[in-house]
């Protein structure tokens, strides 16, 4: 089976990949084998590199087993796709493209306010600052992914 991009697909899941697509970073967060629960992984860093950066993601994909990528769409507030959302959703068929063969689909959903919870939930564990700003899109993939698995 080919990766296809989907949009709000509802399919049985073994394992999970969510991606938060950063201009600097990309966020990781991985499901536990029940589908249940989200946990952040470290990031992937953009090099500029796109074919590369594809290739890291698939690494991950093949290490946890997964047979699904959650990719972030960042609508607007009124649910419109502006700029971003075009851009995140054409890097979302290009990485399906790139995990083609693997028999992995790749889904978009929605991400409006998961930076915010991600740096509201790391502000009250404690975290400073400067650490945050390292963690914050992990965590916003954590926040996604957990918010994709519940609507499941």
């Amino acid at each position: 089976m080919d990766a296809r991009v989907h949009q709000g697909a509802r399919q049985p899941v073994t394992r999970a990949v969510a991606v938060d697509l950063g201009t600097r970073r990309i966020g990781i967060a991985v499901s536990d084998s029940s589908g249940t629960l989200a946990f952040p992984r470290p990031l992937v860093a953009r090099c500029g590199d796109r074919a590369a950066e594809h290739r890291a993601i698939g690494q991950i994909v093949d290490e946890v087993g997964a047979d699904v990528v959650v990719v972030g769409l960042p609508l607007g507030l009124d649910g419109r796709r502006g700029p971003a959302a075009r851009a995140a959703a054409e890097e979302a068929a290009e990485l399906g493209h790139a995990l083609e063969g693997r028999g992995v689909v790749v889904e978009t959903f929605d991400e409006r306010f998961t930076t915010v919870a991600a740096h509201a939930g790391l502000a009250s564990a404690g975290t400073g600052t400067r650490a945050r700003r390292a963690r914050v899109d992990s965590a916003a993939a954590t926040v996604l992914l957990q918010a994709w698995l519940d609507a499941r």
